[in-house]
């Protein structure tokens, strides 16, 4: 089709003018975000640019998404829609030494069964935020955070108000359906500008680039987003559909430039590991001159080729690692040890420090772990310490400078005794974490197990906050997991900031809460090792809570995925008279399921079928779904291969369900999914 087919209803010189119009800005962006080369002056550009919004507005008709003209905001959002990756955004495994990399290098050729040097792509790792575009025939139809790697947020809005992303790819020999993986984040002097206009407004800072960039692409009105300086650098494809790729990273990413894609200017390929640790030595030397944030160096084995035999582990690709430069570090003083009480009773020492800025943030407290680390460290209160940001998110003591040590520096003494209910504090054998024996008894303990009974995934009682629970417990109003079932109105609208309205929701909450599954159940119980996998597995394997509650450590352990560990914990809890007494109050208190009916495998209908789940499903949440299907035999998979036998397509199904008819596979809405439960007699 070409381009003037698109404009029938205009008159063809208009048509013309739009086009060449379109055509040029695109590519004087790209000389610009992609090639740090431009070849016309800003003002050259705002007249072409203020000359097509000038045609737009005569000719509406005429404005099509991928527009330059598209990139300034749209109509806010009320919330952020959650995307499924077609293909996992993975992780990548770090290095921390030379050792670290060699030791991957040796890995690497160990698995290929080859002595041969190893050809790497060698990239700077920029501090920003990972981002998955999707494009279709060459149009930008959606962009998504990375999220947890499986599941990230729809953040299309955004992503087209930032320059540096093509709506529309430029040239050819693109794929039908490309994925493009990249990193967004923010130039230090656009961070900087930025700072520096919210302190003229009297505004909260940010702290640093990486935090601008997650709070600028985070903002549900995209105007926002539109008026921040950010970039985005593509460093990898993901899902492709209906192409060829090249042949090596370094062939793909010299597409994705020619694509239209800014790729970072340091890449370089090495052509074994040691020129790989020279470029990581010279980056390491220019790393603060440099225009961005970065925390490392990622090494990808050049050859596509390789990278698919060498394959992947279960969180990150074997072809590919991180190596990070050391984290920032400053020396500040331990002013006290403070021990915090978790969930299932563990005894966190937690160091006070003076306060000390590293790594982007101001750090006043830091894990020490447990006894174990306390005593490797050989730390005592008083001490000048090094912290560093592990990851660069978690404050960690690295080191102790015994030099400074002051004559007063005190020994830091565990707790025998819990500090917040005074029961016993045991240590188990070869287990470093202590642990307050209170259980219930300790409001720590039912603090944190209040918690997580009230959590989204667990009972699902919306508005039993954090914030409120700690008050409910302080106040003595609730005792043990059933006392929530028992609060009044009154006593609810009371809390603070709370009214009669909030109070009556929680009420309606707790009410709706009392009809669940079993399976959520044993997983708002909060035994430890048990997540929401393993409660899955109890429920179908024992089909009621009695028979679960009576099973000994043999019979546990023929559950799948159920190794002596669970077993242990699992019994251990059904032993203790306090949580048999709990779980009663529960029932009492209301708190009802279906049980399952139990059969052998070779007897549930959907035994030996695969389902893929994929689109947005209405009447049912797609764990929902997922749990009927396995509670029938059936195998929910990730991903569509010639091995499905069945796509369940909701609405906004991509590229799965492109592939799904590609293969012929069977295909069925969500309506033909819910007959399909209904008449195996699952309760909708």
């Amino acid at each position: 089709m070409s381009t003037l087919s698109l404009f029938d209803d205009l008159p063809s010189q208009v048509a013309k003018e739009i086009a060449d119009l379109r055509k040029q800005l695109q590519y004087h962006n790209y000389r610009y975000y992609a090639l740090d080369d431009p070849q016309i002056t800003d003002a050259e550009y705002d007249r072409l640019m203020q000359r097509l919004r000038e045609l737009e507005a005569q000719y509406p008709e005429s404005v099509t998404p991928d527009s330059p003209t598209q990139r300034v905001g749209a109509t806010p959002l009320s919330t952020f829609q959650t995307v499924v990756h077609e293909m996992p955004m993975l992780s990548l495994d770090n290095a921390f030494s030379d050792g670290d990399l060699l030791a991957f290098n040796q890995r690497v050729q160990d698995r290929l069964k080859s002595a041969e040097d190893i050809e790497y792509v060698c990239e700077l790792k920029l501090d920003g935020i990972a981002v998955s575009l999707l494009y279709r025939d060459g149009l930008l139809v959606r962009g998504a955070t990375r999220g947890d790697g499986t599941n990230g947020e729809d953040i299309t809005q955004n992503v087209r108000t930032i320059n540096s992303i093509p709506l529309r790819l430029l040239g050819s020999g693109y794929p039908a359906v490309l994925e493009v993986r990249g990193e967004i984040y923010m130039p230090k002097a656009g961070f900087n500008a930025l700072n520096e206009k919210a302190r003229m407004a009297g505004e909260k800072l940010f702290v640093n680039p990486r935090n601008a960039a997650a709070g600028s692409l985070r903002q549900l009105d995209s105007r926002i987003t539109a008026s921040r300086p950010l970039e985005m650098c593509a460093y990898s494809v993901g899902w492709v559909d209906g192409g060829e790729l090249p042949e090596t990273h370094s062939g793909i990413l010299a597409a994705l430039k020619n694509w239209g894609f800014l790729t970072n200017r340091e890449t370089r390929v090495a052509k074994n590991i040691q020129e790989a640790l020279g470029f990581y030595r010279r980056i390491g030397e220019k790393r603060d001159a440099l225009a961005y944030d970065i925390d490392g160096i990622v090494f990808k084995v050049n050859s596509r080729l390789l990278q698919d035999t060498l394959g992947f582990i279960s969180r990150a690709p074997r072809w590919a690692i991180a190596y990070k430069f050391p984290a920032q570090e400053e020396s500040t003083i331990l002013l006290d040890v403070e021990f915090q009480v978790g969930r299932t009773g563990a005894v966190t020492p937690v160091a006070r420090l003076q306060p000390v800025f590293v790594g982007g943030v101001t750090v006043s407290n830091a894990t020490l772990h447990n006894r174990d680390e306390i005593n490797r460290l050989g730390i005592k209160i008083g001490d000048t310490v090094i912290v560093r940001r592990a990851g660069d998110v978690i404050p960690q003591i690295v080191q102790v400078v015994e030099s400074k040590r002051p004559v007063d520096a005190r020994d830091i003494l565990f707790p025998e005794h819990c500090p917040v209910c005074n029961s016993p504090v045991e240590t188990v054998a070869d287990e470093a974490v202590a642990r307050c024996s209170g259980g219930l008894v300790c409001a720590a303990q039912r603090k944190e197990a209040i918690k997580h009974f009230a959590s989204r995934k667990a009972m699902n009682v919306e508005g039993l906050g954090d914030k409120l629970v700690e008050q409910l417990v302080d106040l003595g109003l609730v005792n043990n997991l059933a006392d929530i079932y028992s609060l009044t109105r009154e006593q609810l609208s009371a809390m603070e900031r709370m009214g009669d309205k909030s109070a009556d929701n929680i009420l309606a909450a707790l009410e709706n809460s009392k009809k669940t599954t079993l399976a959520k159940f044993i997983y708002a119980l909060g035994i430890r090792e048990v997540g929401e996998s393993t409660a899955r597995n109890f429920a179908n394997y024992f089909g009621s809570f009695e028979a679960m509650a009576a099973a000994d450590q043999e019979v546990l352990q023929r559950v799948p995925d159920v190794g002596p560990v669970v077993a242990h914990f699992v019994a251990e809890f059904f032993e203790q008279e306090s949580n048999r007494v709990a779980v009663s109050a529960l029932r009492a208190a209301g708190i009802h399921w279906d049980n399952i009916e139990v059969a052998s495998p070779d007897a549930l209908p959907l035994n030996g079928l695969t389902y893929v789940l994929t689109g947005t499903l209405e009447a049912l949440s797609r764990d929902d779904a997922k749990a009927h299907l396995l509670a029938l035999g059936a195998k929910v998979a990730g991903s569509v291969s010639a091995k499905t036998d069945y796509v369940v397509a909701g609405p906004g199904a991509g590229s799965k369900l492109a592939k799904a008819e590609e293969l012929g596979l069977k295909v069925m809405d969500e309506a033909g999914l819910l007959e399909l439960l209904r008449e195996h007699g699952r309760q909708i």
